[in-house]
């Protein structure tokens, strides 16, 4: 275990939760859990097989026959237990969040909060599954529509956000009366792995809440197990649209309920009506956060030339005063990608759009500090040809387009089969009207680039997705609908 992580021991776990147990490999299989900063092993987990995945998905099925009687205030209840113990551990589970992810101990804390919260916006809204009384057309018969849990839910997460995303997905199953069987990102597991430990301590029943590791070589293989048994009624992804795709039909061939939530290209539009200072100000906040790995982050920032150049000073003046760095240390604003591969693929990304005649502004190469650190990068000049106009970044890679009229903004904002999330920045509300109806994307930030949050549905058109996660709707896509006619 890595030195800093001495201090939060107990929640740093190198075995599986299954069935209310803490198992290892069968056999003896484990892989390590690096630090992007420096590539020490922060830890090691279990490896599992498919005949492993498999026992922790009877395990669920077998815990759903009693947990989908449980009251909804009882399921309330445990979820209130599970979120306040979150609270009480946030700064001991930020630190194991920037051990294997890299992102900064104030951003790691944002998350655990946020990601803390869905668990106390289903605990709530566990208890608000309403049916329907439909009125009849025939005096002898009556109508009634109820809310059924799926089943077995099984979830695949990702790397960026390793506490939030479960968090969001884990917490509208458990309410509804799902059990779960989720594999997190080979990456970062040790989060997943405390939160299932502070599960446990909030008494969960057993089979209730499992977490199954495996590494890289293993996933697609544990993925094909999640997505095709038939005690799995219910999938739900975040990662990319090609593995999203995959995972799809894989489901289609036992008809699963499937919610993805897939790659992002978002576009960032100011318009010449725009307070420059707030648009510099969620640009920094859209496009650098967690170093730019983010789904939907401002992947392609379109600037009207009326405040084009404006933009450019006072945005490469706010990007001077970053601080890359390891996230756990003071004073670091920036952390490292999530590993080599990521930074080799920023670095192609810049490099073929330099060639291409991008103007760097600052940036535009691996920082002196090496390993997976990138230098924010700003680029000017940018051209359709060039791979940063449609490949989703990944990285603190800012890319600056100029454009002349709304019509042609809104247009290239919408040339992309990708439809995640969408802002811009205008001071017309004529203008905004228009422009947020015309996006193309599942969500849209209006001058706000902190668009989500549990009580909002988070989701995307097009190849970004399908389904919802978080608000009202969320729960929804854990539930069947079924009617009852009753002859009276």
């Amino acid at each position: 275990m890595a030195s800093n992580l001495r201090s939060v021991s107990h929640l740093v776990q190198n075995k599986c939760f299954i069935d209310g147990k803490w198992v290892a490999a069968k056999d003896g299989s484990q892989f390590e859990v690096l630090n992007p900063a420096n590539g020490s092993v922060v830890g090691c987990v279990p490896d599992f097989n498919t005949e492993e995945v498999e026992t922790a998905i009877q395990a669920a099925h077998s815990a759903f026959q009693t947990w989908r009687h449980r009251t909804a205030k009882e399921r309330s209840d445990m979820l209130r237990k599970w979120f306040n113990l979150i609270i009480e551990n946030r700064d001991e589970l930020a630190k194991i969040l920037t051990a294997e992810n890299g992102k900064t101990l104030s951003e790691s804390a944002g998350e655990i909060s946020y990601g803390a919260n869905f668990l106390e916006w289903f605990a709530e809204e566990a208890r608000r599954t309403y049916g329907d009384v439909i009125p009849s057309p025939a005096a002898n018969k009556k109508m009634v529509v109820i809310k059924q849990p799926v089943g077995v839910a099984a979830m695949i997460t990702p790397f960026n956000f390793p506490f939030a995303m479960i968090t969001r997905k884990i917490a509208p199953a458990l309410a509804a009366g799902c059990t779960v069987v989720v594999r997190p990102s080979e990456e970062t597991p040790l989060s997943a792995l405390a939160l299932a430990k502070l599960a446990e301590e909030a008494g969960f029943p057993a089979g209730i809440v499992n977490i199954v590791t495996t590494s890289r070589e293993r996933a697609v293989e544990a993925g094909k197990v999640l997505t095709t048994h038939p005690l799995v009624n219910k999938i739900s992804f975040t990662g990319s649209t090609a593995v999203g795709k995959s995972l799809l039909k894989q489901a289609a061939d036992t008809v699963k309920r499937v919610s993805l939530e897939l790659g992002g290209n978002a576009p960032f539009i100011v318009f010449n009506s725009a307070n420059v200072e707030k648009a510099v100000a969620g640009a920094i906040s859209g496009k650098f956060r967690n170093s730019g790995q983010v789904c939907i982050s401002a992947n392609r920032i379109f600037v009207q030339d009326g405040i084009h150049d404006k933009f450019v000073e006072e945005l490469h003046k706010a990007m001077l005063k970053f601080q890359l760095g390891d996230g756990a240390n003071d004073g670091t604003t920036i952390g490292p990608l999530i590993n080599k591969k990521a930074c080799e693929k920023v670095s192609s990304l810049v490099e073929d759009a330099k060639s291409c005649g991008a103007e760097v502004h600052t940036g535009g190469k691996v920082h002196d500090l090496g390993g997976n650190f990138y230098e924010p990068t700003l680029l000017t000049n940018i051209t359709p040809q060039m791979r940063v106009s449609s490949e989703e970044i990944f990285g603190p890679v800012a890319c600056i387009v100029k454009f002349n009229s709304e019509e042609a903004a809104v247009a290239v904002a919408n040339s992309t089969r990708m439809g995640l999330a969408g802002y811009f920045y205008s001071e017309d509300i004529s203008q905004c009207w228009r422009v947020a109806e015309a996006m193309e994307c599942g969500m849209v930030g209006i001058n706000e680039v902190a668009i989500s949050t549990p009580e909002v549905p988070f989701g995307g058109m097009k190849e970004s997705g399908m389904g919802r996660e978080g608000s009202k709707y969320g729960i929804d896509e854990f539930l069947e609908m079924k009617y009852m006619c009753w002859g009276v």
